[in-house]
């Protein structure tokens, strides 16, 4: 089996018989601000014009990239479709001229002409634009496991395939915060280590779960070319960024007592085969890591006119107010709030998105959105005006996929997280609200209804709900304690042991208790 690394989480997937194209991404991403690292630019497209399969995790724009596949891929490529609830991944491949499609089903390997493959996927509203997806390809002398960036709840569901003799998987952080939050230096930098030391706890826990023979941490960081956005790249292994490379992590890897790491990146090439893996590289490491900053410089000038391209333009704002912004708005959001009233009460309170002269605040109890006059808020969001009229005039419906994580905003907020908020901004558009509504108030109802308290599991001198409350992750796998307090490390929510109370974020309780003395007594029998 060959495996070629496309660049980010791309791959090409060959074995004797057929080929699986994953996520091939080229094009910059969210309004320029992303690009990959290193620069795949060196990669023939013809390399990957004619494969027998096309796997696309999801649907954010470092996985998708359609003007590649519109202009590089064979539409006789027959596509992998994951088990998502909405058909928008199909939709958006149909429309690029796709029309071969295989829909899997969760976590079920498929035979299909000389290998096997498994779909699993992570699919509420939070787990990339409307789900994300985990790839497993075994051609019958060795297995894959293409984990890119999907953050399955249960490990144990990868394993369909297993045992795997790779394991690729994203370990470098993949948002916004708390890089664009207004606070003070010192904060920010205490909060960027808390979220870098969680999403590597997060990776070496699917590492040694999935336990592979050999592991290559790839899905980012991304390179940042924008000027104004230059300083988010890892240029000295600051412990305050959350953009780690793949040589720091792989010493963090090593560390943590795991020799298993291997280095590969666009252009890299694997081989494997049963008891071997080889690696070639189109670039020497030397190149890239010897003077990263020089690397990315060029870089940043190779790709200028595209990054500037990419802005949106001041001249947007035009002739335009501030009321015309919340008459748009409201005749938009309005009618979607109407139709979800357990988002409304997640929401909570007033959201604010400041433009200047063109602020306007969304007031989740009422329903309403219109101009912002200084009140109260709860969350607050700063653009430039090009950039909310940019978002309106192209009646975007998800403005974490294509403005959030370009990060060129400015946020803050009052109390915890909320990630009500988030999964909102993805979905403005009736299909994908009525899907949140409907998630949101199922898991109202379980949460807010009768627990049978049977999947627990022994914390220190605690006994704790299995799954956390956030999106069901399981904590006696990804629970990290720390006093009376514990952390999910897959989304970094933290619970009060002593009440079960989540301390940032609005969520229901865990179910905590202290053990009995005979629970005790047992465990410490049993071992």
């Amino acid at each position: 089996m060959q495996v070629l690394l496309t660049g980010h989480a791309g791959l090409l997937i060959s074995s004797a018989d057929s080929s699986v194209l994953c996520d091939p991404w080229f094009s910059p991403a969210y309004l320029g601000s992303w690009y990959p690292f290193p620069d795949n630019a060196g990669i023939d497209p013809a390399r990957l014009a004619s494969p027998t399969y096309l796997y696309i995790s999801h649907l954010h724009r470092d996985h998708f990239d359609p003007e590649f596949l519109a202009g590089h891929v064979d539409k006789q490529a027959t596509v992998l479709l994951p088990d998502f609830p909405l058909g928008e991944l199909r939709a958006a491949l149909r429309d690029l001229g796709f029309t071969r499609f295989v829909q899997t089903r969760d976590g079920v390997p498929v035979e299909l002409d000389g290998i096997r493959v498994m779909i699993a996927v992570a699919a509420s509203p939070s787990d990339g634009p409307m789900g994300d997806s985990v790839l497993a390809v075994d051609d019958g002398t060795c297995r894959v496991l293409d984990q890119n960036d999907c953050h399955p709840r249960d490990p144990a569901a990868l394993g369909a395939l297993g045992p795997y003799d790779l394991h690729l998987l994203q370990y470098s952080g993949a948002i916004w915060y708390p890089m664009v939050y207004r606070m003070d230096p010192a904060t920010k930098s205490l909060e960027a280590r808390a979220k870098r030391e969680r999403q590597a706890a997060r990776a070496l826990g699917y590492i040694e779960a999935v336990g592979a023979a050999h592991v290559v941490p790839f899905a980012g960081p991304p390179a940042f070319l924008d000027p104004e956005l230059f300083d988010l790249n890892d240029l000295d292994g600051d412990p305050g960024s959350i953009f780690p490379d793949q040589p720091r992590f792989l010493a963090e890897m090593a560390d943590a007592g795991v020799e298993r790491g291997v280095l590969a990146y666009s252009g890299s090439e694997i081989t494997l085969a049963p008891g071997r893996l080889e690696v070639s590289h189109a670039v020497e490491p030397t190149e890239i890591w010897g003077d990263k900053e020089g690397y990315l410089r060029a870089y940043q000038e190779r790709r200028k006119a595209q990054t500037e391209a990419a802005r949106p333009e001041p001249a947007l704002v035009a002739g335009r107010d501030g009321d015309q912004l919340a008459a748009a708005l409201s005749s938009w959001w309005e009618p979607l709030l109407a139709g979800a009233p357990t988002l409304r009460r997640a929401l909570g309170g007033r959201l604010v998105l400041d433009a200047g002269d063109y602020g306007v605040v969304l007031d989740p109890g009422e329903g309403t959105l219109r101009r912002w006059r200084g009140e109260s808020w709860e969350h607050w969001f700063g653009f430039a005006p090009e950039v909310l009229w940019s978002l309106v005039d192209r009646h975007v419906t998800d403005w974490v996929n294509d403005t959030l994580l370009s990060c060129r905003f400015e946020a803050d907020r009052v109390g915890g997280y909320n990630e009500a908020v988030f999964s909102f901004f993805k979905c403005l558009d009736p299909d994908r609200m009525a899907y949140l509504e409907a998630t949101l108030a199922a898991a109202e109802r379980e949460a807010y209804g009768d627990r049978d308290g049977d999947d627990t599991f022994r914390c220190g001198e605690w006994i704790v709900g299995r799954r956390c409350p956030h999106l069901g992750a399981d904590l006696s796998r990804f629970g990290e304690r720390h006093g009376d307090v514990l952390t999910c490390t897959l989304h970094g929510r933290r619970f009060d042991l002593r009440t079960g109370a989540c301390l940032n974020g609005r969520l229901p309780s865990l179910s905590t208790r202290l053990a009995t003395s005979d629970e005790r007594t047992r465990r410490a029998v049993g071992g």
